[in-house]
Formats: structure tokens, C-alpha cells, sequence
């Protein structure tokens, strides 16, 4: 599926243009003091401070290593649920973790976040942190869940797929969007859903793991096998 306001759970970024060098060129930010500027977009006054607390340094506190787990899947596929089941899994088992789910991160301070290439920089944060991050949006392009693979060390970014059909997902419709589809109210429900190849875990619709919980187990599984339980 294509990114659209309404169904796919993306969300278009705000572009800024970098400060002006030149003295003699008009600000492109009129208006603005000097202690504002480090807080704008694409500014060429940010740079990165480092400090004596490392990323192992958190790990070993939190007993864990930090990686995002990126589910991906059809609107209705079972994404949020399944997201909901595992953080109450991971919490239970003293573990830190934390969803940024597509509908939640489009209020308050992340209303604007769309996971384009700028904005999967707050998912590998949660990473670096020693954080287990739950990341469960549509992200119906390879390309896009490809890019937010990249930024990670190997083996930080755990995709799992909700190998749901549509029509399955369409029966559902917990948010109507379907139905709206249907009628010719928003676009979407026609365009392509690029599927993952190679997703770590796989989550199919009518296997004996089907509540949401039985399917949290199952990565739960893959996290201690791959050792991100401890530190």
C-alpha cells in the first residue's frame, strides 16, 4: 500500500531550509533568537556531543540489548495488538521496552514523525538507549523498512511479518478504513503492499500461534535466542 494520510499510517515530514552563511542573503528564519536555532530542522549549528555513558553502559544496566523490532503488515492485520501483547510480555519479564505505534506517534510532540530517513533516527535512539523498541506500522515499502535496517548495528532491527490476507484484514476493520475504501471515500485499499523476503519472524494468519499473546511468545523466543534478554 501506498503512504496516504488516512490508511497507511505515514506521515509527511516537515522540511526546513539549512541557516544562511551569507550575511548579505535574507534569514530563512525572520524573527528567530540565536538559543532557538539548534532546535530547527536541518540546521547547520547542531553538532554531536558525546559522553563517558556508552550504549553497553545502559545495556548492562538494563540487563538487555537495545534493537528495534519493526512489525509490518496490512491495516487490521493484527499489528497493534500483537505490539501490546509483547511489551506487556517483555514488561512482565522485568524488561524495558517501548511501542511506537503508527496511530500513537501522530500525537503530541511526534505528530509529525513518518519514518522517512530523518525520523527513523527516533527508533535507533530508543535502540541506543538498551531500550527494546516495538515499532508496529504499515511501512508498506521495502525500501523504506530496508532504510531503517541500515541505520542499525547487524542484527539490531528484527522484522516480523503479519502475513495476514487481505481480505481477512478487511473483515476486520477495526478503524473502518476498509468500509471508507470501499465507498470511495479515501484511497488506498487498491495499491500495492510490497511484502518482506527475508523478515526474521513470520506471523501467519490460521498458524496454531494465533493470539495475539502466542504470537508475542514466538519473538519473545527469537529475543532470548539471539541473546537481547541480558546484557
Amino acid at each position: 500500500m501506498k503512504p496516504n494520510s488516512n490508511l497507511n499510517h505515514h506521515i509527511l515530514t516537515n522540511a526546513h531550509p539549512p541557516i544562511s552563511s551569507s550575511s548579505s542573503s535574507p534569514s530563512p528564519y525572520p524573527g528567530k533568537h540565536i538559543n532557538q536555532l539548534s532546535a530547527i530542522g536541518n540546521s547547520t549549528n547542531i553538532h554531536w556531543h558525546s559522553c563517558s555513558v556508552e550504549k553497553d553502559d545502559r545495556q548492562k544496566l538494563l540487563d538487555q540489548k537495545g534493537c528495534v523490532i519493526w512489525i509490518t503488515g496490512l491495516s487490521g492485520s493484527g499489528k497493534s495488538t500483537m505490539a501490546c501483547a509483547l511489551n506487556r510480555i517483555l514488561h512482565q519479564r522485568g524488561k524495558l521496552s517501548y511501542v511506537l505505534d503508527g496511530d500513537n506517534v501522530r500525537h503530541g510532540l511526534n505528530k509529525d514523525l513518518g519514518f522517512k530517513a530523518e525520523d527513523r533516527e527516533v527508533a535507533k535512539l530508543f535502540a541506543d538507549a538498551g531500550v527494546i523498541c516495538i515499532a508496529s506500522l504499515i511501512s508498506p515499502y521495502r525500501r523504506d523498512r530496508d532504510a531503517c535496517r541500515a541505520l542499525l548495528p547487524n542484527g539490531d532491527f528484527i522484522e516480523v511479518f503479519m502475513d495476514v490476507p487481505l481480505h481477512i484484514c478487511e473483515s476486520r476493520d477495526p478503524k473502518g478504513l476498509y468500509k471508507l475504501a470501499r465507498a470511495g471515500k479515501i484511497k488506498g485499499i487498491d495499491d500495492p503492499y510490497e511484502s518482506p523476503i527475508n523478515s526474521e519472524i513470520v506471523l501467519k494468519h490460521g498458524e496454531p500461534c494465533a493470539s495475539p499473546s502466542e504470537m508475542a511468545e514466538k519473538v519473545v523466543v527469537y529475543l532470548e535466542k539471539k541473546g537481547y534478554l541480558e546484557a
